[in-house]
C-alpha cells in the first residue's frame, strides 16, 4: 500500500459517512415535525384527568360536571334509591353488563355499578354514583329523578334507568356507561 493512496481512501470514506450522516440529520429534522403533531394537544390532555369538589352533594342531590367534551353525573343517593338499586334481579335486565370502566366485565349489580366510598367516609356503601350522562340510544342526556324507576329518563325516545343507571325500557341498548373514578380524599373524586 503506498502513501498516497491511504488518505485518499480515508477521504473517501469520511465523505460517505459525512454525506450520510447530514442526510440523517435532515430526513429526522424533517419528520420530526410529522410525528409531534399526533401527540394530543394540551387541552387534550389537560381534559384527561380532573377533580371535582362533592363536599356540597348531600344524599338526594347530583351535581352535574363536563368530562372531555361529555356530562358526567355524579349523585349521592339516598338510602331508598340505594335499597331501590339494589332489590333488582340482575337476570331481568336488557344488559346485564355493569358498563364499569373501573370493573371491566361484571355483572350489573348496584354494587358494581357505585364508586367505593372515601375510606372513614360516614356515607353507607353505594351512596355515591358516578356516571356519563349520555343516552346510550341515540347520546341525548337524561333528566335525572324521572321515570319510572326513579333514575333517569331520555325524553328523546322514551328511554328510562333505574337509581343505578342501568336501562330498564325503551330503546337504549346498553346501561349508562361508568367511567374510571375514584376518591382522592372524602370530598374530591378524580375522573380519568
Amino acid at each position: 500500500m503506498s502513501h498516497t493512496e491511504a488518505p485518499q481512501g480515508t477521504r473517501r470514506d469520511f465523505i460517505y459517512y459525512a454525506t450520510a450522516g447530514a442526510g440523517a440529520v435532515v430526513t429526522g429534522a424533517a419528520v420530526w415535525p410529522l410525528v409531534n403533531q399526533m401527540n394530543p394537544t394540551a387541552d387534550v390532555q389537560a381534559l384527561a384527568s380532573i377533580r371535582v369538589d362533592v363536599s356540597g352533594v348531600a344524599p338526594g342531590t347530583q351535581l352535574t360536571v363536563l368530562w372531555q367534551g361529555k356530562p358526567v353525573f355524579i349523585r349521592a343517593r339516598t338510602e331508598d334509591e340505594i335499597a331501590a338499586a339494589r332489590d333488582v334481579d340482575v337476570s331481568t335486565l336488557p344488559d346485564p353488563d355493569a358498563n364499569n370502566a373501573n370493573l371491566g366485565e361484571a355483572p350489573a349489580t348496584d354494587e358494581n355499578r357505585s364508586l367505593a366510598p372515601f375510606e372513614g367516609s360516614e356515607l353507607p356503601a353505594g351512596t355515591w354514583l358516578v356516571q356519563m350522562g349520555v343516552c346510550t340510544h341515540l347520546g341525548c342526556v337524561p333528566l335525572g329523578e324521572s321515570g319510572d324507576f326513579g333514575g333517569w329518563f331520555c325524553p328523546c325516545h322514551g328511554s328510562q334507568y333505574d337509581t343505578a343507571g342501568r336501562i330498564r325500557r325503551g330503546p337504549a341498548p346498553r346501561n349508562l356507561p361508568v367511567p374510571v373514578a375514584a376518591f382522592v380524599d372524602a370530598a374530591t373524586i378524580q375522573l380519568g
